[in-house]
């Protein structure tokens, strides 16, 4: 489970491929749900990367708080 403000390494983003190898913060307070499919939203990711969703099985925590 992730939240708020933890940073995560995207192993693999099915919404952008670019995002992949990079890590950002995770915005969401709640759980995601149906509206967003259970994808988590992380921005952070770079200058020309926007803030994408990612199934849980695509992030790893980095242990770190932003």
């Amino acid at each position: 489970m992730f939240t708020a403000g933890d940073e995560v390494l995207i192993t693999s983003c099915a919404d952008d491929p670019r995002a992949t190898g990079r890590t950002g913060v995770i915005v969401d307070d709640v759980a995601p749900g149906p509206l967003t499919g259970g994808r988590w939203t992380v921005k952070g990711i770079g200058p020309l990367i926007a803030p994408v969703l990612c199934h849980p099985q695509e992030l790893q925590k980095t242990g770190r708080t932003r």
